[in-house]
């Protein structure tokens, strides 16, 4: 009975180093073959790296740039990195996981340098990888969400003139994924390691200003999504605030969603109950953006009628047939009208509309109104082909049985 339960025992222990085998991920590339910038040595902390997790049959053509934290003083490569790549190639997103140059022998500018090199070697190699180079974002957790912020607000359009092929790429993501992120460099909501791994001990005003990230978004800053918790006792949700405060003053398209509880560094929180479905949250933002689709976005228009009257007051909503990756599209019917506008427009292709009667504003709404104004009535089954050429415009005349 005894060398059964170590024979039962024991075979956790070969799954385990076979997940850890797996969690080794595809084989690192250095960023900066020739050597890196300031680079001082050949060890492991020296050499800039990327992983690439290639999203494979159910790819987008979208890819994003992973930058783990650590308080720009080490790296939470597994749950912050090789973890966050595997989900995002569910969704059919090639994922590139870096090893960036971090304090205390390395600061500022050499994460940026590194991150700024991986958006860039993306670029260059689009085609191999299978990748739209118009479609690469960049994400990051804590110290790497503040690496990932500046990414986003110190971007150039890259070298033409230079022999190296990746040199000659812009640096600016196409939209960035900010986790728990630390963006300001400013007391109070400064993360005070991350602001001496990175600056040293005593930068100047004019450094600290210039790396607190919320100071420096513009119009030209890329679509962002933000996360973060009211609780994480080691990032002030004021960071996420704060940058998500400058985005909307700069008419820049970003989402922001805060959790009351939770901890810091949680990564996917696959096992915390409510925390968990931020990813489903930014998979929606994804979508909504037409970030996982490379189609372009088409106006709709049109009039809806139940039983020959006018719908006064209801929504309509299109979902995609063809592929969960396409975007979405809703809008308020008002007096038997909607249009929805090309920039938030569906893709071509094959939608189920949706209609729901939100019934009448009504002082004293009678018992026959109940059904309509509880928002009950919805109307589903309709199957309809948006084009890519041409009007979309579409009378429903929809029979209530």
């Amino acid at each position: 009975m005894l060398s059964h339960l170590r024979w039962i025992c024991a075979v956790p222990a070969i799954l385990l180093t076979s997940s850890l085998a797996i969690a080794a991920g595809p084989e690192p590339i250095p960023l900066w073959p020739n050597g890196a910038p300031g680079q001082d040595g050949t060890g492991e902390k020296d050499v800039p790296l990327v992983r690439i997790y290639p999203a494979g049959e159910n790819a987008t053509g979208t890819a994003v740039v992973i930058l783990p934290g650590g308080g720009y003083g080490g790296l939470a490569m597994d749950h912050e990195g090789h973890q966050i790549a595997k989900w995002w190639n569910r969704l059919g997103v090639t994922g590139a996981v870096v090893t960036y140059r971090h304090g205390p022998k390395y600061q500022h500018p050499a994460p940026l340098q590194d991150a700024q090199r991986a958006i860039r070697h993306l670029r260059a190699h689009a085609e191999e990888l299978k990748i739209d180079p118009h479609r690469i974002g960049v994400m990051g957790f804590s110290a790497g969400g503040h690496l990932a912020s500046t990414v986003s607000t110190h971007f150039d359009e890259g070298d033409a003139d230079s022999k190296d092929l990746v040199a000659q790429q812009s640096s600016r993501p196409d939209f960035a994924v900010l986790c728990y992120p630390v963006i300001s460099m400013l007391d109070p909501q400064a993360h005070k390691g991350s602001r001496r791994n990175l600056l040293g001990e005593n930068p100047s005003e004019e450094l600290v200003k210039s790396l607190s990230n919320h100071l420096q978004v513009t119009r030209e800053t890329p679509p962002t999504f933000v996360f973060h918790t009211a609780a994480d006792p080691v990032v002030p949700v004021g960071n996420a605030i704060a940058y998500y405060q400058a985005l909307v003053k700069h008419g820049v398209d970003a989402e922001l969603h805060i959790y009351q509880k939770g901890r810091h560094g949680v990564g996917l929180a696959p096992n915390d109950p409510i925390l968990k479905s931020w990813p489903d949250r930014l998979a929606d933002w994804l979508r909504t953006n037409n970030f996982l689709s490379g189609k372009k976005r088409v106006s709709v228009s049109g009039a809806v009628k139940f039983d020959g009257k006018p719908l006064k007051w209801g929504m309509i909503s299109f979902a995609s047939r063809e592929s969960d990756s396409f975007p979405t599209a809703s809008t308020m019917v008002q007096s038997g009208k909607f249009a929805i506008a090309e920039k938030d427009g569906p893709v071509a292709g094959k939608y189920s509309v949706s209609v729901h009667d939100m019934g009448t504003f009504a002082r004293e709404p009678s018992i026959e109104d109940a059904r309509t104004l509880t928002g009950d009535h919805s109307i589903t089954g309709l199957v309809i082909q948006v084009r890519e050429e041409g009007e979309n415009n579409f009378d429903l005349d929809l029979r209530i049985e």
